[in-house]
């Protein structure tokens, strides 16, 4: 059908690379073809054969991309990202956790096999999410007083760049207010220290990689409108696309929704 020949399609090819693929495609089934008919020639009994996703994989290999949505619901600082990498887009999760608590023991364990520009990102993440939550909730001791893990999975991929500053935040403020953020969304952006979002790169990669996990609301900065109002029809239909200048609209998109 129409929809299991554009899965396949979303599995095996880029959206740039869709027209060369459905050649492929069709090429490669085609090899099937070529097989049964070489058998019936030799006057042999031919054996007919169905094609479908239990057995695509057979004929021409492993998908290359995948959904990589790992949760129903996401968690307590668990937040979905998007990155751009030299074989396209694809999601990121940034998970945060509590490791112990103590009068001043206020702290942020990073691992990931993170670069250098992604560790500085993560300790502003950390910087600017303790600064929010003291306006918002001046009682809350939670960031002076607790020692923090935070992870991005797929731990043997090197990792580095600043468009995760702005998914740092939110996981770290999730797992701060006990709160999750809506299970469909995904985000990008750098953050700044005054919480500044600024431009990132791979929009087109990355909108593609959140349809492929079924993510509806993406997140993307302001300044990246124009690349996002670019994209053709099919790649952004179906998403509700949000563009912000400062994390506090983020907050809002992602912790402001009725439970």
């Amino acid at each position: 059908t129409e929809r299991r020949f554009r899965k396949t399609l979303d599995d095996y090819y880029e959206e740039s690379n869709l027209s060369e693929g459905s050649t492929v495609l069709t090429d490669d089934l085609a090899t099937g073809d070529l097989t049964e008919s070489t058998t019936e020639q030799s006057g042999e009994v031919a054996e007919k054969f169905m094609i479908d996703e239990s057995n695509l994989s057979d004929y021409i290999g492993k998908p290359v991309f995948q959904a990589e949505k790992i949760y129903k619901q996401t968690p307590v600082g668990v937040v979905m990202g998007l990155a751009w990498t030299s074989m396209g887009g694809s999601t990121l999760y940034i998970e945060t956790t509590f490791v112990e608590e103590g009068e001043g023991k206020g702290g942020l364990h990073i691992t990931g096999r993170l670069g250098d520009v992604m560790k500085e990102s993560a300790e502003i993440a950390h910087t600017v999410a303790r600064r929010i939550m003291l306006e918002k909730e001046p009682e809350n001791k939670f960031f002076a007083n607790s020692k923090l893990h935070l992870h991005v999975p797929a731990g043997a991929t090197p990792k580095d760049g600043p468009s995760a500053g702005c998914t740092m935040i939110t996981s770290l403020l999730s797992l701060a207010s006990k709160k999750p953020v809506r299970k469909d969304l995904a985000m990008t952006g750098e953050v700044t220290l005054t919480g500044r979002i600024l431009a990132i790169g791979g929009v087109k990669e990355k909108t593609i990689a959140a349809k492929r996990s079924q993510v509806k609301v993406i997140i993307f900065p302001e300044a990246n409108r124009r690349d996002f109002d670019e994209l053709a029809e099919n790649v952004k239909e179906g998403l509700e696309v949000h563009f912000v200048n400062e994390y506090e609209q983020i907050f809002e998109l992602a912790f402001g929704y009725d439970h």
